[in-house]
């Protein structure tokens, strides 16, 4: 059985690509409901339907388990989908305790979508870590427009990031939160603008070490040759220019993942 991975594009590909590298024995499906991207500046209930629409063309493709490798769609959708699906799903939340952890003492920025940073869901984490009142909350949408067209480091990615990192003192700050998937493929422009007491934070790893922990749970690790199927809103990608896009997006995850 398969592990899927589900996103409103391309960012949850950086989840992917982590599992890969700590599960090289597993077969993976990849969604990316590439219909629907952004999902940040949607509604609640839209996104809700995208997912639940995900969720029915996915448990049709033999998998045992759906990480949910998308922040936004974590924060409005997970809670029902686990009401109404028995298998582990796994879901994504802004590492805003793991980023306060690594200093105590310094602010943290927690960057996200706008229906993330707003939700009630991010709400009720800050209120939950965030004793010292440390964490600001920045919305990004056009980064996640700009992963889309493989738009990771041109002038305009830069000029943006810089319009809207200008209001922060960033010598106050420990911590980046990279609290949206599609954030990791600007980790070299961010490290650009960012002074060096500034480190990036993401859920990654601690998404996919939760993974590992259900399967175990349930006896279900495989030991198979590491494979990959690609759909995008429900249809198999088998046209060289979107694969060759995929691998694209995954070599630059490879050299962001070194920053």
């Amino acid at each position: 059985m398969k592990i899927a991975f589900f996103d409103s594009g391309m960012g949850g590909l950086s989840v992917l690509h982590h599992a890969m590298k700590v599960l090289p024995h597993e077969q993976f499906v990849f969604y990316a409901d590439e219909d629907h991207v952004p999902y940040g500046t949607k509604s609640t209930a839209e996104v809700q339907k995208f997912v639940g629409e995900a969720f029915d063309f996915l448990l049709k493709q033999d998998v045992k388990a759906i990480v949910v490798a998308c922040n936004t769609a974590t924060s409005v959708a997970v809670a029902e989908m686990r009401r109404r699906y028995d298998l582990p799903i796994i879901g994504m939340e802004p590492a805003a305790k793991k980023a306060l952890d690594l200093d105590g003492t310094h602010r943290v920025l927690v960057t996200a979508t706008p229906i993330t940073v707003k939700g009630r869901k991010m709400e009720l984490l800050i209120e939950k870590v965030d004793k010292d009142h440390l964490v600001d909350r920045l919305a990004l949408p056009e980064l996640v427009t700009f992963a889309e067209r493989q738009e990771f480091n041109s002038p305009a990615v830069t000029d943006y990031l810089k319009e809207q990192l200008t209001s922060f003192d960033l010598s106050e700050y420990s911590a980046l939160v990279l609290g949206c998937t599609h954030f990791n493929y600007f980790k070299d422009t961010l490290r650009q603008l960012l002074p060096d007491n500034v480190n990036f934070v993401d859920g990654n790893e601690g998404t996919v070490n939760e993974l590992i922990r259900r399967l175990k749970e349930r006896n279900l690790l495989e030991h198979l040759p590491q494979q990959v199927e690609y759909f995008y809103s429900g249809r198999k990608v088998t046209d060289m220019v979107e694969l060759e896009r995929l691998q694209k997006c995954l070599s630059r995850l490879e050299k962001m993942y070194r920053i």
